[in-house]
């Protein structure tokens, strides 16, 4: 069975502030930056609305996927998500429910 892993972005309540981080287990990390049990950025920054995420099966992919992403300006970053999240909404939050985003 392959594992996945994921390049996420989080956003604080008012989209002032991003973090990318790159996870294989996107609930339980987005559990604990929503918790503050993640020390630093995201929690100096109150951190914690997923409104971004991709998958990929390779490890690898996945930490330069995040090293790229990390070197953009912030309007590439906001260009992404207008593309795949126009209204900011907090991704986590459809969780339990019929949850199907995802993006490439």
């Amino acid at each position: 069975m392959d594992k996945t892993y994921y390049v996420y972005l989080l956003t604080n309540w008012n989209n002032k502030v991003m973090y990318v981080g790159v996870t294989s287990n996107l609930e339980r990390r987005v559990y604990e930056h929503k918790n503050k049990l993640v020390e630093g950025f995201t929690e100096k920054y109150n951190v914690n609305k997923l409104v971004y995420f991709e998958t990929t099966n390779d490890v690898m992919a996945a930490i330069e996927r995040e090293k790229q992403i990390k070197k953009w300006r912030r309007e590439k970053k906001n260009n992404l998500m207008i593309v795949a999240n126009p209204e900011w909404k907090d991704l986590s939050l459809e969780w339990g429910k019929d949850f199907s985003f995802q993006s490439k």
